[in-house]
């Protein structure tokens, strides 16, 4: 069975709208887990398939693609790209222009 804090997360990457970007650190923040943000990658990594989660909408602090090339980053830049999201040949997003507004 979920926790709270496990079901807060996920209702957090779910409301990633289409075209948008969060931070593992944002997400964590936003669900009240400070300094909780490999809590939402270990929570990416266990449930993103079962839960239905928009994984890809999940970046580092920074704007950049976690996953490395050819362990997910290209799955994860086309999937943004889909979505109108710029992400630089390094595999970077603009969070300025693409984060959350509670990013």
């Amino acid at each position: 069975m979920a926790t709270e804090i496990t079901l807060r997360l996920e209702a957090l990457i779910k409301s990633i709208p289409r075209g948008k970007v969060a931070s593992y650190s944002a997400i964590a923040k936003a669900a009240g887990i400070p300094n909780g943000a490999r809590q939402v990658a270990r929570l990416l990594h266990s449930r993103a398939e079962s839960q239905d989660l928009p994984w890809f909408r999940v970046v580092r602090k920074d704007g950049s693609i976690a996953l490395p090339r050819g362990g997910g980053f290209e799955v994860q830049k086309r999937l943004l790209a889909a979505e109108g999201v710029a992400v630089s040949p390094s595999g970077k997003v603009d969070l300025g222009r693409h984060g959350c507004d509670w990013d």
